[in-house]
């Protein structure tokens, strides 16, 4: 009873409305006040972020922090997968018959995560997906996992279900649901895809190679090339979320390998050795 409940609940919420607002209202000058509560009760270490409490000048300004360069080694050593951010492992396997798992007994197609053509999906066909999910206590900017260049862009409108353990378990398809910003990038592992998926209360998904934002209001989905995109080397900023969600890695077949402990409930931080290039292709 209660997970139909919950499950019309969150359909009937105006989630994008919300988001927008709780947005403006994190970068007004009055959300100041709420920084420290908002860092004792998620349990923050003000120790490795890079500015003092004080100099952050909004609550969202203080979401999106930087950390101090010391704070998260990057694990530079060569054929090395890195994590992109921190958080948790919800999901993580091979792309069987172009499926991805979300949840016990709940899938969701390759398809209709990335907004494409099935022949385009099929790139991607026994690869490995990784799903990390972001909490509002994280550090919340993305990082390159591997060495790459942008290639391509998706953005895709849509809802903005909590991604949370209450949307992935009474949302079916909740990741091709909400609003996705997609970055395409060629590696020494083939083409990878990065996706940053909105959630419920995330302001917007930023990234750093463009205008290109998330929760717009009336957006339209589009797709571009980008000849003109920076190369980016592993562990450098991508972009940004503005509050809690997850990020999904999509890689081709036999291009990388996990380590052992990358399983559902580990938790990650940025940089850390996450994975090997199994297949080293063309260089980038």
């Amino acid at each position: 009873m209660i997970g139909p409940l919950l499950k019309t609940l969150l359909m009937l919420m105006p989630q994008n409305a919300i988001s927008r607002l709780v947005g403006r209202a994190g970068r007004s000058k009055v959300s100041k006040r709420f920084i420290r509560p908002y860092i004792s009760f998620f349990k923050i270490n003000t120790d490795e972020i890079e500015q003092p409490v004080s100099a952050y000048p909004h609550l969202t300004a203080f979401f999106t922090r930087k950390l101090k360069e010391e704070a998260r080694p990057v694990c530079l050593l060569p054929d090395t997968l890195i994590s992109p951010v921190d958080g948790k492992v919800a999901q993580t396997g091979r792309i069987h018959k172009g499926t991805l798992i979300q949840a016990k007994n709940i899938n969701y197609t390759v398809e209709q995560l990335l907004g494409c053509s099935n022949k385009e999906a099929e790139r991607f066909e026994d690869g490995t997906f990784l799903t990390i999910y972001l909490s509002p206590r994280d550090y919340h900017r993305i990082h390159m996992p591997i060495d790459g260049k942008v290639t391509h862009l998706t953005y895709i409108p849509g809802r903005l279900f909590p991604v949370n353990s209450i949307g992935v378990y009474h949302v079916p398809g909740l990741f091709t649901k909400n609003e996705r910003l997609i970055t395409y990038s060629h590696t020494p592992a083939g083409q990878m895809a990065l996706v940053k998926v909105g959630a419920f209360i995330v302001g917007s998904v930023k990234v750093g190679y463009g205008e290109h934002t998330t929760n717009v209001k009336n957006g339209r989905m589009y797709s571009m090339d980008l000849p003109e995109a920076p190369h980016y080397r592993k562990g450098e900023e991508i972009g940004l979320f503005e509050f809690g969600s997850t990020v999904i890695l999509l890689f081709e077949k036999d291009c990388v390998t996990l380590e052992s402990h990358i399983q559902e409930g580990a938790a990650v931080k940025y940089g850390e050795r996450i994975g090997t290039v199994s297949n080293t292709k063309i260089p980038v």
